[in-house]
């Protein structure tokens, strides 16, 4: 019972978040203090890890594609699809529920251990409004920007690395950034980043804004808003993944009943290597036979 208890506190604490302000300024000066410390505040370890994400994204995939028939370039198609579609917005958002989540549940903790949200409530002030909306509302619309920061970070350390290891050169590597780039991926990634946002910064006030207890619940509560927000984020990751792994499945069925297409690489006595590709189409009196000379 006490899942459903927890689940019944949350929803009254955001049902409760919706009223109106006594004093715009006030919930205005609290909504940017916010933004400064879940935004600002986290940029540093934002920006570290993003370059270094990229830096190694590209050099464990120059490490994998040793085929000469696979272009340089698609070293920098991987590192900008990965980096856009799972690193910026995942792990990022998985960092920032330490380092956001954990200051927002024990500045409510200390907040209700010291009776100061008591006290606000006796001057007839609605806590949930004043002290969480400013921090939902200040981390959904941070925490997309530090990820697309850490977007560009992220394809930037990878040029960077990809340069100073002698994988490709910066020209090579800015060609593949731009081919067959999807601006979906993009949109994906902020769509996954405001879930998160919303998971980290709701679930870290929840926990502090219910602790019980002085010291030891405090830290209790920050424990559980970490790891609540961990369990979250993995759930509606997987959950949002899983969506577009069967919508892409669904398009690549369509597509292979459309066509067929096989390839086959043969040598011959002093001659290059030809690739052959057939295309087969449901008509099967048509048949398209291309060569690619290489």
């Amino acid at each position: 019972m006490t899942i459903f208890n927890n689940i019944g506190q949350y929803l009254l604490m955001i049902k409760g978040m919706f009223s109106k302000p006594e004093n715009g300024k006030m919930y205005w000066k609290e909504f940017m203090h916010q933004c400064s410390e879940i935004g600002i505040g986290s940029l540093g370890i934002v920006a570290i890890i993003s370059v270094f994400i990229g830096a190694v994204s590209t050099i464990q995939t120059a490490y994998q594609l040793v085929s000469p028939l696979i272009p340089p370039s698609t070293i920098a198609q991987i590192v900008r699809d990965t980096v856009i579609l799972e690193f910026a917005p995942t792990l990022v958002c998985i960092v920032l529920a330490g380092v956001a989540g954990s200051r927002i549940a024990s500045e409510l903790g200390n907040m209700r251990v010291s009776e100061q949200i008591d006290a606000l409530e006796i001057m007839g002030i609605n806590t949930k409004a004043y002290l969480i909306m400013p921090k939902i509302i200040g981390s959904l619309l941070m925490i997309p920007l530090l990820v697309v920061i850490a977007m560009a970070l992220g394809i930037w350390g990878g040029r960077l690395a990809g340069s100073a290891a002698g994988i490709l050169s910066g020209s090579t590597y800015d060609k593949g950034l731009l081919e067959s780039f999807r601006p979906y991926n993009v949109i994906f990634a902020l769509i996954k980043s405001y879930f998160f946002a919303f998971i980290i910064s709701s679930i870290a006030a929840f926990y502090g804004y219910y602790v019980k207890g002085r010291g030891i619940g405090n830290r209790k509560g920050q424990y559980k808003s970490s790891s609540g927000q961990l369990y979250h984020d993995i759930v509606c990751g997987l959950y949002i993944v899983g969506v577009v792994i069967v919508n892409k499945r669904r398009a690549l069925s369509h597509e292979l009943r459309v066509s067929h297409i096989r390839k086959r690489i043969f040598f011959n006595k002093g001659k290059s290597p030809r690739l052959i590709v057939h295309s087969i189409s449901h008509d099967r009196s048509k048949k398209h036979t291309k060569e690619i000379w290489r």
